[in-house]
Formats: C-alpha cells, sequence, structure tokens
C-alpha cells in the first residue's frame, strides 16, 4: 500500500479480513511478520481506532489537547469539539460511545497531520456530525485512509479503494462508487480460472490413466506437472459465502400493527414528541433519522406501547411479536465463547423458533468458522460481534421487527443480506439508523423532527416562528425522498439542537409555486399517471423473470454469453422501472398539490 499526497484511500472488505490490523501496522502499533513500513521522514500520521480509550484522561479537552504537538493551533482543537457537540470540559468516565467517538476524532482531526488513518469513524455518529465529518474530510490537505462500511460516506470522499479479500489486497483507482461492479467481475472471472483449472486436471487425468507410454522422461515431468495443479487447486482460498441471515418467523399480525393519535412525551421541561399521529399496516417499512438526544428511542417505545405517552392515544394491533435488534454490545458477555451465547451453554443446538439447529451449521450461516466455537467473545472484531448479535437476536420468532443502529460495523456484504432479509421479512419493520443507504434501500417512510424539536414546557414561540418544538413529520419514501420533498440540505435537515454552541438552523420552507405555471395537469401528464402503474408491474414481472432465468443452476458455466446478455438486460430493466417510478412520483405529488 502506497499512500500519496492528499490521497483519498478507501479499504474495504469482509469483517475479520484484517483492514483494522492492516491500517494497526501503517500507524505502528502491530509489529509485522515481514515486509517494511516507511514514512518520508518529519510525516505526522494520526490514527482513529474503532473503540477509544479515554481513561487516562480527566476530561474530554485534556484528552485532545495531549493529540497535539508545539506547533498545532489549540483553538482548532476546540472549534472540532464545537463542531462535534462537545464543550471539552465532559468526564472521560461518563461518556456514551458516541460521545467518546466524537472525543477521538476531534483528537486526530484537530492537528491537520499528513495522514489521517480512520478506522470506522462514523460509527455511534449522527447524521449532522457525519454530514460534518465529510466536510471537514473533504476540505483538509491531509492523506486519508478509510476503513467504512458506509457506503455514501465512501462515495463521496474516495478516490481509490483497496479491497483485502483472502489474505490479499488488490487495488482499484477509483472510487467505491466503481468497486462492487469491479469486485463482481473480478469474482467472476476468478470462478471462470478456476474452472479452466479444473478441465485442465480432469485431462491430466485422464492421460495418466489411458495415455502413459514408455517415454519415462516426459512421463515424469507431465505426473509432476499434475502435482502441481492438484497443489494450485488445493491451495486455492474461495471466497467466502454469504451469510445466511433469517429470522424465526410468529404467526401474522393484523393488517393495523399501530394507530397512533396526537401523543406527546416529555421530561422534565424537555419536549421529545409533541402531538405526533401515523398509522402503521402489516408490511410497513418504517425509519426514524435524528440527531442523538432528540427522542427518538422515546417514540420508538411509544408506538410499540413499551412506554405510555403523557397525552394522545396508542393503540397496538392483534398478535404484535416483537423482536428488538439494538446492536448493544453490552449484552454480550466478552468472556463467552461464541457457541455459549449462540445456545446458553450446555448444549450444541440452537432453537431458531420452532426449529432446531447444530450450532456449527448455525455459525456457518452467519460466517463464522466451526473453530471458532470456542473462541471468546473479546477476541472477535467489531463486525464479527456485530454478526454474533443479530444471530443471537433473531433466534426468536416475531412479526414485528424493531432494528436499533442495525448497521455499525457489519461488512458490506452483510448489509446486502441484511437488506434482503428486511424486504423478504414477512412481519413489519421499525428501523432506526444514521446510514443514509440503507435508509434508502429498506424504508417506505422516514420520520424525522424538525428543526428545534426540543425546547421547555410551555415555552411560547418567538415573533413570526412557528411552534415546532418537539415535532415530527413522516414522509413517504427513504432518506433522499425524504430530502427532496423537505426542499433543504441535509445538514439542515437534521440540524441537532442536543449542540451546546450551535445554534439550530431552521429549514428553509419549500419554494412557492410558479404564479405562471398552468393550475392543471396536461392531457400527457393525466395519461402518464393512468399508464404508467401498469408499465411499472409489467417491467416488475420482467425484472423477476430475468432473475429467475439467472438463478438457473450452471448456466455461467454452460452459456457464459447469455448470463452476460442476462445481466445487462436486468440493469437495463431495473434503470427503466426506476425512471417510471420516479415519474409516476411527482404526477401523483403534483396530482395530490393540485386537488389540495
Amino acid at each position: 500500500m502506497v499512500v500519496h499526497s492528499r490521497e483519498r484511500l478507501c479499504v474495504v472488505g469482509r469483517n475479520g479480513s484484517g483492514k483494522s490490523t492492516l491500517l494497526k501496522i501503517a500507524a505502528g502499533l502491530v509489529e509485522q511478520d515481514h515486509g517494511q513500513r516507511f514514512f518520508q521522514p518529519g510525516t505526522t500520521v494520526r490514527y482513529l481506532s474503532q473503540e477509544p480509550d479515554l481513561a487516562a484522561y480527566d476530561t474530554v479537552s485534556d484528552y485532545v489537547l495531549d493529540g497535539l504537538e508545539e506547533a498545532d493551533d489549540p483553538y482548532r482543537a476546540q472549534r472540532c469539539l464545537d463542531a462535534l457537540g462537545l464543550t471539552g470540559e465532559e468526564s472521560t468516565r461518563n461518556l456514551s460511545g458516541g460521545e467518546a467517538r466524537r472525543a477521538a476524532l476531534a483528537k486526530v482531526l484537530a492537528p491537520e497531520p499528513d495522514i489521517l488513518l480512520l478506522d470506522e469513524p462514523t460509527n455511534h455518529l449522527d447524521l449532522p456530525a457525519i454530514e460534518w465529518l465529510e466536510k471537514e474530510i473533504a476540505a483538509m490537505r491531509s492523506a486519508v485512509v478509510l476503513i467504512s462500511h458506509d457506503r455514501r460516506f465512501l462515495e463521496n470522499l474516495s478516490r481509490s479503494t483497496l479491497w483485502v479479500d483472502r489474505g490479499k489486497t488488490r487495488l482499484l483507482e477509483k472510487s467505491f462508487a466503481h468497486f462492487e461492479s469491479w469486485r463482481d467481475t473480478a469474482l467472476e472471472q476468478e470462478e471462470l480460472d478456476a474452472h479452466k483449472l479444473d478441465r485442465k486436471i480432469v485431462r491430466e487425468e485422464h492421460w495418466v490413466v489411458h495415455g502413459v507410454s514408455g517415454r519415462r522422461k516426459r512421463n515424469m515431468k507431465r505426473l509432476g506437472d499434475l502435482g502441481k495443479l492438484r497443489q494450485q487447486r488445493a491451495d486455492r482460498m474461495k471466497p467466502t459465502g454469504d451469510v445466511a441471515i433469517t429470522v424465526a418467523e410468529a404467526e401474522s399480525s393484523g393488517k393495523l400493527v399501530a394507530k397512533v393519535e396526537k401523543i406527546s412525551k416529555a421530561y422534565g421541561d424537555r419536549v421529545l414528541v409533541r402531538d405526533f399521529s401515523t398509522r402503521i399496516a402489516r408490511g410497513d417499512r418504517l425509519g426514524i433519522v435524528g440527531p442523538n438526544g432528540v427522542g427518538k428511542t422515546t417514540l420508538v417505545q411509544m408506538l410499540t406501547g413499551e412506554l405510555a405517552p403523557d397525552s394522545g392515544t396508542v393503540k397496538l394491533g392483534a398478535n404484535i411479536e416483537m423482536l428488538v435488534i439494538d446492536q448493544k454490545r453490552s449484552a454480550l458477555d466478552p468472556d463467552a465463547t461464541v457457541k455459549d451465547v449462540l445456545t446458553g451453554g450446555g448444549t450444541d443446538v440452537v432453537a431458531v423458533g420452532e426449529s432446531r439447529k447444530h450450532v456449527i451449521a448455525y455459525m456457518k450461516d452467519f460466517l463464522f468458522l466451526p473453530e471458532q466455537a470456542r473462541t471468546a467473545v473479546s477476541r472477535l472484531s467489531g463486525g464479527e460481534r456485530g454478526r454474533l448479535m443479530l444471530a443471537m437476536r433473531q433466534r426468536h420468532p416475531s412479526n414485528l421487527l424493531i432494528l436499533d443502529e442495525p448497521t455499525n460495523d457489519l461488512d458490506l456484504e452483510t448489509l446486502d443480506l441484511l437488506q434482503e432479509m428486511i424486504a423478504d421479512y414477512p412481519g413489519t419493520v421499525i428501523v432506526v439508523s444514521h446510514d443514509r443507504d440503507f435508509l434508502d434501500r429498506v424504508c417506505t417512510s422516514v420520520i424525522v423532527p424538525e428543526s428545534g424539536s426540543t425546547a421547555k414546557v410551555g415555552s411560547s414561540p418567538q415573533d413570526g416562528e412557528p411552534v415546532r418544538q418537539g415535532r415530527w413529520i413522516e414522509y413517504a419514501g427513504g432518506y433522499s425522498d425524504m430530502l427532496n420533498q423537505h426542499k433543504v440540505p441535509p445538514s439542515a435537515a437534521l440540524e441537532s439542537t442536543a449542540s451546546k454552541k450551535g445554534s439550530s438552523s431552521r429549514p428553509v420552507p419549500p419554494p412557492a409555486p410558479d404564479k405562471m405555471a398552468s393550475p392543471k395537469m396536461s392531457f400527457k401528464d393525466k395519461h402518464a399517471l393512468e399508464t404508467l402503474p401498469g408499465e411499472i408491474e409489467k417491467l416488475e414481472s420482467d425484472i423477476a423473470k430475468i432473475n429467475k432465468a439467472l438463478a438457473e443452476p450452471g448456466l455461467f458455466e454452460r452459456d457464459a454469453r447469455r448470463f452476460n446478455q442476462l445481466v445487462k438486460l436486468l440493469e437495463k430493466t431495473q434503470s427503466e422501472l426506476e425512471s417510471k417510478e420516479s415519474r409516476w412520483l411527482e404526477l401523483e405529488m403534483m396530482r395530490e398539490e393540485l386537488a389540495g
């Protein structure tokens, strides 16, 4: 790995593939077995670990200032703390995981080093902090080597991509936006090469049985070559299999999961929720987004009946079986083994709903090796602990799934499988997340707080200011759809009011409609509004047929040309579907505005 001036390199790969170890070697924290580590003389390096340790310091300010050198600007350290919602006076003994991560970020960003090594910098950060961090890194002159599983974050910052896979590294001189298609092509070529090797071995073995002649010297060389081919096949490391994420299903809930009318909640003089109403139907995928401390957990607890509102009503539907996956690693005993976490100890069988499964087979579903059965939780990587938490929680039957920050530390492939699991889940899903790409992919609607979302009870609006405190709004679609409807940039839409220094920016209202615009829909628009649903349904049917054809066993081996044609057709059809869905949404919103 070579890092040039002002480099923007992202490092990606499966959990446990060695990404964090690579950064620790670069930072000088781990000694390499062989090879060389070299920096130009005078180069300054700062490393952000996944789990920063602040125990040796009394306050956050002490911790951050300790990272500065004599020539560094201490005022920049305070500016970074202010931007991240910290004063510096906080005691390090009472920090949450998110606050510790913010303090560690301030410590590595403040000196503006020549090289920044960042390991999962967005974990435990809320969206305003993530968006601030993006802008800060983009403006810095430092070279940046970045490990993250936040797709949007990687796409916005990277210029080249290093893939760590099965003990090897491969470099793509393009941003992460191009990585996944490049990776898939590389794996397809690898499978094709493996198939050719297998066929060559079969031919050579046939010769050994039927074609050996009296020319001893030539025959011995050919037998030696056959042995080398067999060894090459034995040494080949196959790609790690896919995670088989499944959730034990309970009986279906009623069609109406929850009816919420004008609920409010306050703690002391702080209003977290005010007059919020919604209806949650079976099959909905509801996303909840907002700054840390704004009341997301409180809202979820009221929506699920766990917490009673101060006013308003919550009526839950029939036959609700709820499962909460909160990703709090404190639920995992660091001294327990993987096997004991999954089985409860004293047995080799995992109960998954009504069925039973051997613990080793269940571990393989979540990409754990059989030899990891007796590995202590404390020895696992952050991503492996995330997968273990998913494996532990998802044994229980449910029809209402609550996911609280489920994407933390999960690798990209596991995230893809988690998204597919949510898509196939027959029940209802409520997800709290700061991962913008994940929200776009899984949510049918998003609930966000209005700016200025907390205030004192009984406070009155200032001159001409509408009452907004504790207000939550539901938008159709994912995170990007919310921004399009909100008509404001992300940082303004979700401005944190928990920051002790910053002022809360209110969202700019949508621009007034053009007075010269036509007061009614054109015939062409009306026709499109009527015909698009049918066209969308046909495209969805075509996509299902193409996927079925691609899933045919051995298609790529039999007819690689047809396989590639189907892939291209699938991409074209999906693009056309997205275009028509966007057009239908625009026309439907136009119709509703005119009707209103």
